[in-house]
């Protein structure tokens, strides 16, 4: 498919998704950044997949409502989980995060070991289908964005542990059914980290910017080259990362 030919009827449903994951993200991700814990978000995705992966292994549809339900339980269970490592163990919550993310993603390896379209299935949750989404999908995760902006916005800080990773595991649920595991991480992590240096009234700005340029790049260079769309959008992430690093009041050696 080239540029001259591409159907934007599917580009732009999958960059509305896009938008909707940055919306939640990159505040978040934010947050996340200041609080040191840059590996829940994959440790709870990874769980959230697993709900999915135990639904389908269960006979149940990965698209229906049992398997949402699914995700969002393993999720808000993984999420009281860290609640009672970070006031039990705070100083090595980083390690037990990643501990629990190897062993959700084992323990979905292992669910789908006897499928034989497990390993599709996997794979696509991983590295997503942001270019199969449609608008009837964009409409839930549209309302819940807004509730999770609005609560955010509202309580910030003062929504302590469990209602920090709470709302967390809502927003990365409906996340990792748009757009995958990874695409998910890149887009809480490098828009936070790319404008770390940025005065506070413009970082959010610059870290919309940063995540809203790459999915556009990463959309129109999948179209063209025919390559998986996930992954080079989190590539253009981290190019776009590096850029707004490079141009920062405050330059650092990394993005």
């Amino acid at each position: 498919m080239s540029v001259n030919t591409m159907d934007f009827t599917i580009l732009i449903p999958a960059f509305l998704a896009g938008l909707l994951v940055l919306s939640t993200h990159v505040p978040l991700g934010i947050q996340v950044l200041s609080r040191g814990i840059v590996f829940i978000d994959l440790a709870i995705a990874q769980i959230a997949t697993l709900g999915v992966i135990a639904a389908d292994s269960a006979g149940f549809e990965p698209e229906g409502w049992i398997a949402q339900a699914a995700a969002v339980s393993a999720a808000l269970l993984g999420a009281v989980l860290l609640t009672w490592t970070e006031k039990r163990w705070p100083e090595v919550l980083e390690a037990l995060i990643g501990v629990l993310f190897v062993l959700a993603a084992s323990a979905g390896m292992l669910l789908v070991a006897n499928n034989p379209h497990g390993g599709e299935h996997l794979q696509e949750l991983l590295s997503g289908q942001i270019l199969w989404v449609n608008y009837q999908q964009l409409i839930p995760v549209g309302l819940l964005s807004a509730a999770i902006l609005t609560i955010h916005r509202w309580r910030g800080q003062k929504l302590g542990r469990l209602g920090f990773y709470g709302l967390f595991a809502f927003a990365v649920t409906a996340s990792v059914q748009l757009v995958g595991v990874y695409l998910v991480f890149a887009s809480l992590i490098i828009p936070a980290l790319a404008s770390r240096n940025y005065l506070p009234r413009i970082r959010l700005c610059v870290a919309y910017g940063v995540g809203m340029i790459a999915y556009t790049l990463g959309l129109i260079i999948s179209a063209k080259v025919d390559l998986p769309s996930g992954p080079l959008v989190v590539w253009s992430l981290a190019a776009m990362g590096i850029v707004a690093n490079v141009l920062s009041p405050t330059r650092s050696p990394a993005v």
